[in-house]
């Protein structure tokens, strides 16, 4: 669009004295105070935008536009990670066969966040003011006049921004930034499910036979002899299956033979057989196996930080970082003469965690 096309009450009115009231053109020249020669800031050209309103509305419908397109990509990110399944790959050229999640993800969310830049950048470009003002320095202190004047500056900038009259921006603007964010919490579904009480639960349960993990066999009585560190698993669980290291990682046993009279620990001594005890075998403090077992001591210790319990008194802690004592199994023998579980853990085993209470 030429001048000639825009009506003449429009146009911008000439400055006088060949600057305007911001400095455009202005010189100052040379002297004691200042040696060198201020040129001053260019003349301001006034855009197209600034003169023709209807050049600015079409302005405002392609910020619109932009920042609509991020919400629309947004809410295509998060239907895609819903829809889409994490095993499906799809060919790309020049990128070759990648994962279609992946591809749908990143796309969408680069088109969010590109259309939000695009658009707060075209919108500063052609709709806020462009009028360049020069600021004199000033101390860092935050004189009560400087308050003043960034609150004038900052209600000057929102009136410049038109963000209070351009309505239609302004709420596409906003439905877009508040869209993106969303972005983040659905990503957080990939943390896996929910534990819901699964960490307070193992596959031990009234019934279930103590499995020796080396021989694949169920334990008998004489199997345990006195000083002798046996490792067990829970009847049924195989190396095989899928889930066998969760599991396993909660419910492995180590079974120690105590003469009667030297388990200290009343509740220990209850839930033993005949000077059998069963305990967890992850230790409490980050979870690793313990597997050093001293006769004499009847001591256990973790060989990640040296946590020992005494397995004659409660599998109580007597040195280390863990924070609490091993969890006991309680066990009996059945009719054929195994040794079975009579309950699952009474607490959890392993480390401890913030939903424990």
């Amino acid at each position: 669009m030429s001048s000639q096309d825009i009506p003449e009450e429009n146009l911008p009115a000439e400055q006088s004295a060949g600057h305007d009231e911001h400095g455009h053109g202005a010189v100052s020249p040379a002297d004691d105070k200042h040696p060198f020669v201020d040129p001053g800031l260019p003349p301001h050209e006034p855009r197209i935008q600034d003169i023709d309103e209807r050049a600015a509305k079409r302005s405002e419908r392609s910020v619109a536009l932009l920042f609509t397109v991020s919400m629309l990509a947004t809410v295509a990110f998060i239907a895609s990670f819903v829809a889409i399944p994490v095993d499906k790959s799809v060919f790309i050229f020049p990128l070759g066969r990648i994962s279609a999640l992946n591809f749908a993800l990143g796309l969408t969310l680069g088109i969010a966040l590109f259309c939000i830049g695009a658009g707060a950048v075209h919108w500063a470009r052609t709709l806020m003011s462009d009028v360049e003002i020069a600021d004199e320095r000033h101390p860092i202190e935050a004189e009560p006049e400087v308050r003043e004047k960034v609150f004038a500056d900052f209600k000057q900038g929102a009136k410049e921004s038109a963000i209070g009259r351009r309505k239609l921006i302004r709420n596409t603007m906003f439905g877009a930034l508040t869209l993106v964010p969303l972005s983040g919490v659905v990503l957080l579904r990939d943390l896996g499910p929910l534990p819901e009480d699964k960490l307070r639960h193992t596959l031990w349960s009234k019934g279930k036979l103590l499995v020796n993990m080396n021989t694949n066999e169920p334990l008998r009585p004489a199997d345990v002899a006195v000083g002798s560190l046996t490792f067990a698993k829970p009847e049924g669980l195989e190396e095989h299956d899928h889930d066998f290291q969760n599991e396993i990682a909660k419910a492995a046993l180590m079974i120690v033979r105590i003469q009667p009279e030297n388990i200290k620990d009343k509740r220990e001594l209850e839930w033993s057989h005949q000077g059998i005890v069963a305990y967890s075998k992850i230790c409490t403090h980050v979870g690793c196996p313990i597997s050093l077992y001293e006769q004499q001591t009847h001591h256990v210790l973790c060989p990640c930080h040296q946590s020992t319990f005494d397995l004659s008194d409660g599998a109580r802690v007597i040195f280390g970082p863990a924070g609490h004592a091993l969890p006991q199994l309680r066990i009996g023998v059945n009719e054929e003469g195994y040794l079975e579980a009579l309950s699952d853990f009474e607490e959890p085993v392993g480390p401890a965690f913030w939903e424990r209470g």
